[in-house]
């Protein structure tokens, strides 16, 4: 077997690490996503990390995250390690692949080790349905740049889940979305869509570097930059004729690859997260509040939230015409299913009534008092009014904001 690297300043690396092949071009190398490779994270990525972090349930050792003594790591090094990496999708590794694999390792290796512990409930998930639509399996790294795999991430064009889905497109491959579910945020269903979207591209293109970038930009600017390089299926060969967000795309992607698989050489390890690993899936037919389902089956509050983000609300959602999906931790599935016919009725007036079923509850303002919010690191306008279930516009007028920025410590009033 021989092992192609394929590069655009151009290295390639055979099965033999000594047979190096270097050949210099630069005209790839002068582009504004390298002055700033940290412009193309989302905040809204750290959100839910904070939020854990905050509530103690997520633990970064400062040992598992130090600064390496020496961050010169050679070309070679990255090259065969590259090389190595057994996958479908051909990897290139350049000056811009490099600066990506930097901004990972030496300015987010607490995302890198908050994401290293959320692999291990995602990736399974992610494998299984790739396997089943005979994907290549790398492709689960695409939530990892699209969310950081935060499945409450929502980005500034409203794109949201951990594959990114915007309304439209979550739509037109099957997820519900509505007032009380958004299925962007269910992990198998959204991956299902995922994994039909990103086989339509690969069929379209027949490559999966533009497939992917396709995914990032949508089909129409891949067909353009194509016919504007003189119709090269090349991926570097367009780079500069696709839109300036989607050139990185593909060497982010290669980077997230890289840092997954290689954290532990560079002194970077898991984080510590209190999830439940193995879950099980119910479908319901009436709905429940997770506090029911909490009190009756003694199953922590924490862990249903965790495994349920598509529900807008803490309540699932579910009738006889459409069944809801609950997922549980699986060492409370005897209890669930011994107990599932009374869960509804515990408190079923305070927990169930019309007003709570026909509108997402707000636990921040249930009194209708105004809040006081401070602007963390990771937070937008977007996420923040849909947390407190208000407009962006609102929270702009209330505050004379003139636009969208805001600055870390600031200081919010929601009505």
């Amino acid at each position: 077997r021989v092992d192609t690297v394929y590069l655009t300043d151009t290295i390639v690396l055979t099965q033999e690490p000594e047979a190096l092949i270097i050949k210099i071009d630069s005209s790839y190398l002068l582009d504004d996503t390298l002055l700033n490779p940290l412009s193309y994270i989302d905040s809204s990525i750290d959100s839910m990390y904070l939020e854990w972090r905050d509530a103690g349930l997520l633990k970064t050792h400062e040992r598992c995250i130090e600064m390496p003594d020496n961050q010169d790591v050679p070309d070679e090094v990255f090259l065969q390690r590259i090389a190595a990496l057994p996958n479908v999708i051909p990897c290139s590794y350049n000056k811009i692949v490099r600066r990506f694999i930097e901004m990972y390792l030496y300015q987010r290796p607490g995302q890198v080790s908050n994401m290293l512990a959320m692999s291990d409930y995602y990736f399974p998930i992610f494998e299984e349905v790739l396997e089943r639509h005979q994907l290549p399996l790398e492709l689960k790294y695409l939530p990892v740049i699209e969310s950081g795999l935060n499945p409450n991430a929502v980005s500034k064009m409203g794109a949201a889940g951990l594959w990114q889905f915007m309304y439209s497109t979550g739509k037109m491959y099957g997820l519900q979305i509505n007032s009380l579910t958004d299925e962007r945020r269910d992990p198998v269903k959204s991956t299902e869509a995922a994994a039909k979207f990103l086989k339509s591209l690969y069929d379209m293109f027949g490559d999966w570097n533009l497939a992917i970038a396709a995914y990032n930009c949508g089909p129409g600017n891949v067909r353009k930059a194509i016919a504007r390089s003189g119709y090269s299926k090349d991926f570097w060969k367009i780079y500069y004729h696709l839109p300036r967000e989607t050139r990185s795309y593909v060497p982010i992607f290669i980077a997230a690859n890289y840092v997954m698989v290689y954290h532990a050489e560079h002194g970077i390890c898991p984080a510590e997260v209190e999830f439940p690993l193995v879950c099980d899936t119910f479908m319901i037919e009436e709905n429940m509040h997770f506090k029911q389902i909490a009190t009756v089956c003694d199953i922590p509050m924490n862990d249903i939230k965790k495994l349920n983000p598509h529900f807008r609300s803490e309540i699932a959602h579910g009738s006889e015409k459409t069944a809801g999906v609950l997922y549980l931790p699986s060492q409370y599935t005897t209890r669930f299913i011994q107990w599932q016919d009374s869960i509804p009725n515990y408190k079923k007036k305070e927990l169930l009534n019309d007003k709570l079923t026909a509108k997402p509850y707000n636990p921040y303002r249930a009194n209708g008092e105004a809040v006081v919010y401070r602007v963390r690191s990771g937070d937008n306008l977007y996420n923040i009014a849909r947390k407190y279930g208000v407009s962006v516009s609102k929270i702009k007028s209330w505050n004379n904001l003139k636009s969208d920025m805001l600055q870390i410590g600031q200081r919010l009033i929601i009505y």
